[in-house]
Protein backbone atom coordinates (compact mmCIF):
# COMPACT_ATOMS: atom_id res chain seq x y z
CA UNK A 1 0.00 0.00 0.00
CA UNK A 2 2.81 2.59 1.02
CA UNK A 3 4.40 1.93 -2.70
CA UNK A 4 1.15 2.52 -4.40
CA UNK A 5 1.04 5.90 -2.60
CA UNK A 6 4.66 7.13 -3.23
CA UNK A 7 4.00 6.08 -6.96
CA UNK A 8 0.97 8.07 -7.16
CA UNK A 9 2.63 11.46 -5.04
CA UNK A 10 5.66 10.96 -7.76
CA UNK A 11 2.86 11.15 -10.76
CA UNK A 12 1.69 13.88 -9.27
CA UNK A 13 4.36 15.76 -8.78
CA UNK A 14 5.35 15.53 -12.41
CA UNK A 15 2.12 16.23 -13.36
CA UNK A 16 2.66 19.95 -11.63
CA UNK A 17 6.09 20.23 -13.38
CA UNK A 18 4.34 19.89 -16.79
CA UNK A 19 1.53 22.69 -15.68
CA UNK A 20 4.22 24.72 -14.12
CA UNK A 21 6.19 24.32 -17.27
CA UNK A 22 3.79 25.28 -19.23
CA UNK A 23 2.20 28.26 -17.23
CA UNK A 24 5.87 30.35 -17.78
CA UNK A 25 5.99 29.19 -21.29
CA UNK A 26 2.59 30.94 -21.83
CA UNK A 27 3.66 34.01 -20.52
CA UNK A 28 5.83 35.71 -23.19
CA UNK A 29 3.71 34.56 -26.25
CA UNK A 30 2.52 37.63 -28.50
CA UNK A 31 -0.28 39.59 -27.29
CA UNK A 32 -1.61 39.26 -31.06
CA UNK A 33 -1.66 35.37 -30.68
CA UNK A 34 -4.02 35.59 -27.46
CA UNK A 35 -6.65 38.07 -29.00
CA UNK A 36 -6.86 35.68 -31.52
CA UNK A 37 -7.52 32.71 -30.05
CA UNK A 38 -11.42 31.89 -28.86
CA UNK A 39 -12.95 33.28 -26.26
CA UNK A 40 -12.14 31.12 -23.40
CA UNK A 41 -12.08 30.55 -19.83
CA UNK A 42 -10.28 32.76 -18.01
CA UNK A 43 -6.63 30.81 -17.22
CA UNK A 44 -5.36 31.92 -14.33
CA UNK A 45 -2.80 33.86 -13.44
CA UNK A 46 0.71 32.42 -12.66
CA UNK A 47 1.54 35.88 -10.38
CA UNK A 48 -1.71 35.18 -8.69
CA UNK A 49 -2.83 31.77 -8.99
CA UNK A 50 -6.13 31.18 -7.53
CA UNK A 51 -6.24 29.56 -4.17
CA UNK A 52 -6.95 25.85 -4.41
CA UNK A 53 -4.69 23.02 -4.85
CA UNK A 54 -1.53 23.43 -6.19
CA UNK A 55 -0.13 20.48 -8.95
CA UNK A 56 3.45 22.27 -8.16
CA UNK A 57 4.86 21.16 -5.23
CA UNK A 58 1.44 19.61 -3.23
CA UNK A 59 2.89 17.53 -0.59
CA UNK A 60 2.06 13.52 -1.22
CA UNK A 61 -1.07 13.32 0.81
CA UNK A 62 -1.10 12.41 4.00
CA UNK A 63 -2.38 9.23 5.15
CA UNK A 64 -4.29 8.96 8.37
CA UNK A 65 -2.09 7.83 11.61
CA UNK A 66 -3.89 5.15 11.58
CA UNK A 67 -3.18 3.84 8.08
CA UNK A 68 0.39 5.13 8.49
CA UNK A 69 0.69 2.87 10.93
CA UNK A 70 -0.61 0.08 9.34
CA UNK A 71 1.75 0.66 6.65
CA UNK A 72 4.36 0.80 8.76
CA UNK A 73 3.52 -2.12 10.36
CA UNK A 74 2.70 -4.22 7.86
CA UNK A 75 5.58 -3.29 5.69
CA UNK A 76 8.76 -4.93 7.10
CA UNK A 77 10.23 -4.93 3.68
CA UNK A 78 9.23 -4.15 0.28
CA UNK A 79 9.20 -7.40 -1.20
CA UNK A 80 6.38 -10.00 -0.59
CA UNK A 81 7.05 -11.84 2.50
CA UNK A 82 8.19 -15.56 1.84
CA UNK A 83 7.03 -17.87 4.14
CA UNK A 84 9.57 -20.57 5.64
CA UNK A 85 9.15 -23.97 3.98
CA UNK A 86 7.91 -26.58 6.26
CA UNK A 87 10.09 -28.93 7.37
CA UNK A 88 9.39 -31.79 5.40
CA UNK A 89 8.91 -35.13 7.17
CA UNK A 90 11.61 -37.65 7.31
CA UNK A 91 9.46 -40.85 6.41
CA UNK A 92 10.36 -43.47 8.79
CA UNK A 93 11.63 -46.60 7.79
CA UNK A 94 9.41 -48.96 6.70
CA UNK A 95 9.49 -52.40 8.83
CA UNK A 96 9.76 -55.18 7.01
CA UNK A 97 8.14 -58.22 8.95
CA UNK A 98 10.36 -60.84 9.94
CA UNK A 99 9.24 -64.17 7.94
CA UNK A 100 8.51 -66.66 11.06
CA UNK A 101 10.65 -69.19 10.37
CA UNK A 102 8.87 -72.79 8.98
CA UNK A 103 7.90 -75.16 11.66
CA UNK A 104 10.71 -78.41 11.39
CA UNK A 105 8.66 -81.28 10.23
CA UNK A 106 8.85 -83.89 12.74
CA UNK A 107 11.04 -87.19 11.21
CA UNK A 108 8.64 -89.59 10.37
CA UNK A 109 9.24 -92.74 12.33
CA UNK A 110 10.60 -96.01 10.84
CA UNK A 111 8.34 -98.72 11.59
CA UNK A 112 9.88 -101.54 13.53
CA UNK A 113 10.11 -105.04 11.24
CA UNK A 114 7.77 -107.01 12.30
CA UNK A 115 9.31 -110.52 12.49
CA UNK A 116 6.84 -113.05 10.68
CA UNK A 117 5.53 -115.95 12.95
CA UNK A 118 6.66 -119.50 11.34
CA UNK A 119 3.75 -120.83 9.82
CA UNK A 120 2.31 -123.80 11.62
CA UNK A 121 3.51 -127.07 10.40
CA UNK A 122 1.29 -128.91 12.52
CA UNK A 123 -0.29 -131.16 10.31
CA UNK A 124 -4.45 -131.01 10.69
CA UNK A 125 -5.80 -133.16 12.43
CA UNK A 126 -8.69 -135.41 10.84
CA UNK A 127 -11.73 -133.09 10.64
CA UNK A 128 -14.73 -134.08 13.61
CA UNK A 129 -16.84 -137.27 12.07
CA UNK A 130 -19.75 -135.57 13.58
CA UNK A 131 -21.31 -134.16 16.77
CA UNK A 132 -19.42 -134.47 20.07
CA UNK A 133 -20.13 -137.70 22.12
CA UNK A 134 -22.44 -137.21 25.23
CA UNK A 135 -22.44 -139.56 28.10
CA UNK A 136 -24.99 -140.41 30.99
CA UNK A 137 -23.56 -141.87 34.10
CA UNK A 138 -26.10 -144.76 35.25
CA UNK A 139 -26.11 -145.43 38.95
CA UNK A 140 -25.50 -149.11 40.00
CA UNK A 141 -28.06 -148.35 43.19
CA UNK A 142 -31.05 -146.47 40.76
CA UNK A 143 -30.95 -149.56 38.13
CA UNK A 144 -34.08 -151.69 37.28
CA UNK A 145 -34.10 -154.99 37.22
CA UNK A 146 -35.21 -156.21 33.56
CA UNK A 147 -39.01 -156.94 32.81
CA UNK A 148 -39.15 -153.87 34.76
CA UNK A 149 -37.49 -150.82 32.79
CA UNK A 150 -37.87 -149.93 29.23
CA UNK A 151 -35.09 -151.64 27.73
CA UNK A 152 -33.17 -149.04 26.58
CA UNK A 153 -30.67 -148.57 28.96
CA UNK A 154 -28.49 -150.94 31.89
CA UNK A 155 -30.69 -153.03 33.25
CA UNK A 156 -30.17 -156.20 36.41
CA UNK A 157 -30.48 -159.73 34.71
CA UNK A 158 -33.25 -160.67 37.65
CA UNK A 159 -33.01 -164.28 36.73
CA UNK A 160 -29.05 -165.35 36.52
CA UNK A 161 -27.88 -162.96 39.58
CA UNK A 162 -26.92 -162.94 43.33
CA UNK A 163 -29.11 -160.48 46.15
CA UNK A 164 -28.29 -157.10 45.22
CA UNK A 165 -28.92 -154.07 48.03
CA UNK A 166 -28.93 -151.15 46.15
CA UNK A 167 -27.93 -148.39 48.84
CA UNK A 168 -28.19 -144.62 49.37
CA UNK A 169 -24.68 -144.48 52.18
CA UNK A 170 -22.46 -146.87 52.88
CA UNK A 171 -19.17 -146.80 54.72
CA UNK A 172 -15.25 -148.50 53.69
CA UNK A 173 -12.87 -148.25 55.90
CA UNK A 174 -13.86 -145.63 57.50
CA UNK A 175 -14.93 -143.72 54.75
CA UNK A 176 -18.72 -143.31 53.62
CA UNK A 177 -20.21 -142.96 50.17
CA UNK A 178 -23.44 -141.55 49.05
CA UNK A 179 -24.37 -144.68 46.77
CA UNK A 180 -23.46 -147.79 45.33
CA UNK A 181 -24.13 -151.63 46.02
CA UNK A 182 -23.56 -154.23 48.46
CA UNK A 183 -23.24 -158.20 47.42
CA UNK A 184 -21.83 -161.28 49.59
CA UNK A 185 -18.46 -162.12 49.58
CA UNK A 186 -19.52 -164.95 47.14
CA UNK A 187 -21.66 -163.34 44.22
CA UNK A 188 -22.67 -162.90 40.66
CA UNK A 189 -24.69 -160.25 39.71
CA UNK A 190 -25.38 -159.80 35.65
CA UNK A 191 -26.35 -156.40 33.76
CA UNK A 192 -27.59 -155.86 30.66
CA UNK A 193 -26.33 -152.58 28.75
CA UNK A 194 -28.91 -152.46 26.35
CA UNK A 195 -27.25 -149.47 24.67
CA UNK A 196 -23.92 -148.32 23.91
CA UNK A 197 -21.43 -147.77 26.79
CA UNK A 198 -18.15 -146.86 27.59
CA UNK A 199 -16.83 -147.85 30.93
CA UNK A 200 -17.74 -149.03 34.07
CA UNK A 201 -15.79 -147.54 37.67
CA UNK A 202 -16.58 -147.89 41.09
CA UNK A 203 -14.63 -148.55 44.47
CA UNK A 204 -14.12 -151.89 45.76
CA UNK A 205 -13.67 -153.05 49.46
CA UNK A 206 -15.33 -154.76 52.13
CA UNK A 207 -18.32 -152.83 54.10
CA UNK A 208 -17.42 -151.80 57.63
CA UNK A 209 -20.43 -153.59 58.93
CA UNK A 210 -18.51 -156.76 59.40
CA UNK A 211 -16.62 -155.03 62.33
CA UNK A 212 -13.05 -155.72 60.54
CA UNK A 213 -13.91 -159.73 59.55
CA UNK A 214 -13.76 -161.26 56.08
CA UNK A 215 -11.65 -160.54 53.04
CA UNK A 216 -12.66 -160.76 49.47
CA UNK A 217 -11.57 -160.76 45.58
CA UNK A 218 -13.06 -158.81 43.11
CA UNK A 219 -13.45 -159.06 39.47
CA UNK A 220 -14.92 -157.69 36.58
CA UNK A 221 -16.23 -159.44 32.98
CA UNK A 222 -17.37 -158.06 30.03
CA UNK A 223 -19.36 -160.30 27.70
CA UNK A 224 -17.62 -163.51 30.02
CA UNK A 225 -14.22 -162.10 29.23
CA UNK A 226 -12.61 -160.93 32.87
CA UNK A 227 -11.73 -156.97 32.60
CA UNK A 228 -10.00 -156.32 35.79
CA UNK A 229 -9.49 -157.86 39.05
CA UNK A 230 -8.54 -156.43 42.77
CA UNK A 231 -6.50 -158.77 44.58
CA UNK A 232 -7.15 -159.88 48.08
CA UNK A 233 -8.96 -157.02 49.80
CA UNK A 234 -9.44 -157.51 53.81
CA UNK A 235 -11.82 -155.21 56.01
CA UNK A 236 -10.73 -152.43 57.10
CA UNK A 237 -8.53 -151.62 53.89
CA UNK A 238 -9.00 -148.97 51.91
CA UNK A 239 -11.27 -149.77 48.74
CA UNK A 240 -9.78 -150.56 45.14
CA UNK A 241 -10.56 -148.07 42.56
CA UNK A 242 -12.02 -149.79 39.46
CA UNK A 243 -12.23 -148.93 35.75
CA UNK A 244 -13.14 -151.21 32.77
CA UNK A 245 -13.41 -150.02 29.21
CA UNK A 246 -17.11 -151.21 27.63
CA UNK A 247 -17.07 -150.79 24.02
CA UNK A 248 -18.19 -153.17 22.60
CA UNK A 249 -19.83 -154.97 24.99
CA UNK A 250 -23.82 -156.05 25.47
CA UNK A 251 -23.14 -157.32 29.07
CA UNK A 252 -21.29 -156.46 32.54
CA UNK A 253 -20.76 -159.25 35.08
CA UNK A 254 -19.45 -158.49 38.99
CA UNK A 255 -18.28 -161.21 40.94
CA UNK A 256 -16.84 -161.44 44.03
CA UNK A 257 -15.29 -164.57 45.27
CA UNK A 258 -14.38 -164.76 49.53
CA UNK A 259 -10.97 -166.83 50.64
CA UNK A 260 -12.08 -168.79 53.41
CA UNK A 261 -15.16 -170.76 54.37
CA UNK A 262 -15.50 -168.22 57.52
CA UNK A 263 -14.87 -164.71 55.25
CA UNK A 264 -18.62 -165.86 53.51
CA UNK A 265 -20.22 -163.97 56.45
CA UNK A 266 -18.60 -160.60 55.04
CA UNK A 267 -19.95 -157.78 52.74
CA UNK A 268 -18.69 -156.81 49.86
CA UNK A 269 -19.51 -152.96 48.31
CA UNK A 270 -19.27 -151.50 44.87
CA UNK A 271 -19.03 -148.13 46.21
CA UNK A 272 -19.93 -145.09 43.64
CA UNK A 273 -20.62 -148.02 41.26
CA UNK A 274 -21.69 -146.05 37.64
CA UNK A 275 -21.99 -147.30 34.22
CA UNK A 276 -21.26 -144.47 31.58
CA UNK A 277 -23.01 -144.90 28.15
CA UNK A 278 -23.69 -143.03 25.26
CA UNK A 279 -27.54 -140.83 25.36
Amino acid sequence: MAARVGLLAGAVAAAGAIVAYALASGTGAPAGDLRARPTAAPVASATAPAPGPSLTASPAPTSPPALVAKAARATPTAGPTTAEPSPTPTPRPSTTPTPRPAPTPSPTPTPTPTTPRPANTAKPGPPPSGPPVVTVAHRLSELDYQGLGNGDEPEVRLYGSSWLWQRHGLRVAGTAYPHGVSVHSSSSVTIDLNRTCTSYDALAGVDDMTLGLGAATFSVYADGKRMWGSGLVRAGQAPVPVHVPLAGHRTLRLVVDSEAAMDRVAVADWALARISCIR
